[in-house]
């Protein structure tokens, strides 16, 4: 019989989406796909005007499902045969589940769903890519992006935390580090354990023992790190 596997908990961000042909949440100046993210990804935006929210995500559903998953996602899901593997993603796409994750939290919500604007406990998965004014939740009001904006609260977060203060091996793949509180899960991963950090910009971290830096792209970076983690740890 197999020891148990060693837990593997990942924290992935824009980054590995964006080798898939995803953009990454917003350019230098502070822009995503040409639109302040206030006025896309806050309540505020929403209650303005809703009808450039809804049009905005669609245009990002109707990308989503133009792209595949990249060697990163996959090295990621193959993981799995020899971890057990918990993804925490900033990301809204389902590039990590199309590539055969199964164990996925992701904090910033889903593309692929909709949900009430009365009563957030009702969640829809949206066919296709088209979310339009007027799709009604069963208690009769609008439904809009089951997305975490600005302002709002994480919902996921406790989950991601309890799995991180569990993790014997903690890897940081495709994000910059700086959109809280997900930035804050490094903070809960216990001090003897691994830490692994693939991007082509290095976040800053705290210096600790076990700190593995690989400044490249998720996925030749991946790349590596897979082979590594087998070597090292399995």
């Amino acid at each position: 019989m197999d020891a148990q596997k060693k837990k593997l908990v990942v924290l992935t961000g824009a980054g590995i989406s964006a080798e898939s042909g995803i953009a990454t949440f917003r350019d230098a100046n502070g822009l995503w796909e040409g639109h302040d993210v206030m006025e896309v990804a806050s309540p505020q935006g929403w209650q303005k005007n809703p009808e450039l929210v809804l049009d905005f995500y669609n245009q990002r559903r109707k990308n989503a499902h133009t792209v595949k998953p990249n060697a990163a996602h996959e090295a990621l899901a193959d993981l799995e045969k020899d971890f057990d593997v918990r993804i925490i993603t900033q990301n809204v796409d389902d590039l990590h589940e199309r590539a055969g994750s199964t164990n996925v939290i992701h904090l910033h919500g889903k593309l692929f769903e909709s949900r009430s604007t009365l009563d957030p406990s009702l969640v829809y998965p949206i066919e296709g890519w088209e979310l339009k004014k007027g799709d009604k939740c069963e208690r009769g009001s609008q439904l809009r992006p089951n997305i975490v904006w600005f302002g709002e609260a994480v919902p996921m977060m406790e989950v991601a935390i309890a799995e991180t203060l569990q993790a014997d091996i903690f890897l940081v793949v495709g994000t910059s580090l700086v959109v809280y509180p997900a930035a804050g899960l490094v903070d809960y991963v216990d001090h003897e354990v691994p830490i692994f950090v693939v991007d082509p910009n290095l976040p800053s971290i705290r210096v600790r023992p076990n700190l593995h830096r690989y400044e490249e792209k998720a996925s030749t970076g991946m790349e590596k790190v897979a082979k590594l983690l087998r070597e090292k740890y399995k």
